[in-house]
């Protein structure tokens, strides 16, 4: 039976040949893991769609997450961009964000001292 090396001496060989220049990864796509990679989708994805709907995408995050959990499950498309600006609109998804401590904390405005 052969004798099996470590694996780092089996993987010299390739720490020894620089990488060419553009197979090099980019530091923001290694995510450590699978779930790592599946979130990055995720907010990705949610960002060049409110960019494709002119939406500003701070805004939507925050209340995006104000209103995930309180939100029915049976009404969540209505969250995504595309449908964003009418959900905005209805009087449920308002009051839920008047109600967010959370948004109304983000959203103090500095009065002007006079």
């Amino acid at each position: 039976m052969p004798r099996r090396r470590p694996p780092a001496a089996r993987q010299q060989h390739l720490r020894a040949a620089p990488a060419p220049r553009g197979a090099r990864p980019q530091n923001w796509l290694f995510l450590g893991s699978d779930e790592g990679a599946h979130a990055n989708t995720v907010f990705v994805t949610l960002l060049a769609s409110c960019q494709l709907h002119s939406i500003e995408p701070w805004a939507y995050l925050r209340d995006l997450l104000c209103l995930l959990p309180s939100w029915p499950k049976s009404r969540v498309l209505e969250l995504a961009p595309a449908f964003w600006q009418q959900t905005l609109q209805q009087e449920d998804a308002q009051q839920r964000l008047a109600a967010n401590v959370f948004r109304r904390v983000s959203l103090v405005e500095q009065a002007p001292t006079t």
